[in-house]
């Protein structure tokens, strides 16, 4: 029983080390890109082997980063509390999850088609680069977005074996959108990464620039989220789901300000989560209705 137990408090321990809840920012365009891809709803095992595949890389991603930045994470009073900072879990356990979430991803890849499987690794490429980008640039939030906007575009690959200019805009939208999220995120931690050394929007060029910055982002991804709908021809509920995603993006900024960061994590976290949700559930009902 306390072998069990144990077991289960590693898995757990493991989960929340890579933040397995945050999966909903991006699964949710993920299968959004899927629907899209043909405007109907894909047969129940491509759908599977594309939460298979999210799954895998952002577990591998998640875990990298904090294989990679563990060193970092040990001086930030923020994230120290982390398990690999705290030695909870070690290096080579981590690189077990890392082996076994990159099969999983090179499976379900190739359960899909040949050229999901053959751009797989690139995908995996963008979100290992992440994690090294905020040594060198401030522009490293829009690697992020770049990594979160993949996983449409991977889906509509998945579904259709090919790249479509719509599902590029699409990309971009979502880019935009994490993007402007991350630039939020980061300005928790300008002394911090000023004083290490590191990039980011907020450290470059402050905080109430950070935010303009953040907030004309999510000027843009409403904007292409449209243009998607422009290009496929899609309806009323499609476009009543953008409305509603911009409305949540614009109370999503009056959380937070230079002065106060205080509900930062509502933002980040509630926020974000509904608009994925939201886009999601309402090209559905487009697609239904």
């Amino acid at each position: 029983m306390s072998n069990s137990t144990s077991a289960l408090g590693r898995v757990g321990t493991f989960l929340e080390m890579i933040k397995f809840e945050h999966t909903i920012f991006a699964l949710p365009f993920a299968y959004m890109g899927a629907l899209l891809a043909q405007i109907r709803v894909p047969d129940w095992p491509v759908l599977f082997w594309i939460t298979m595949a999210m799954v895998g890389a952002r577990t591998a991603a998640m875990t990298l980063n904090r294989l990679i930045d563990r060193h970092i994470d040990r001086k930030n009073p923020r994230t120290a509390s982390r398990a690999m900072a705290r030695g909870i879990i070690g290096v080579g356990e981590a690189w077990i999850y890392v082996a076994l979430s990159l099969a999983l991803l090179l499976f379900s890849a190739a359960m899909l088609n040949a050229t999901a499987l053959l751009l797989s690794p690139l995908a995996l490429f963008v979100l290992v680069l992440y994690s090294y980008t905020k040594r060198f640039t401030w522009a490293c939030h829009f690697v992020l977005g770049l990594a979160l906007g993949a996983a449409p575009m991977g889906a509509w690959i998945g579904v259709n074996a090919s790249v479509d200019p719509t599902v590029v805009v699409l990309a971009f939208a979502v880019l935009f959108w994490s993007a402007g999220f991350d630039v939020i995120y980061a300005c928790q931690d300008v002394d911090f990464d000023r004083a290490q050394g590191l990039y980011s929007i907020p450290a470059r060029f402050g905080i109430a620039r950070g935010l303009m910055i953040s907030r004309l982002l999510h000027v843009l991804a409403p904007l292409l989220l449209v243009t998607v709908g422009l290009m496929l021809g899609l309806g009323t509920f499609y476009y009543v789901g953008v409305a509603i995603s911009a409305g949540l993006l614009v109370y999503e900024h009056t959380l937070v300000s230079p002065h106060d960061l205080s509900r930062l994590d509502a933002a980040f976290f509630a926020m974000n989560g509904y608009i994925s949700m939201t886009m999601f559930l309402f090209t559905l009902l487009d697609i239904f209705f």
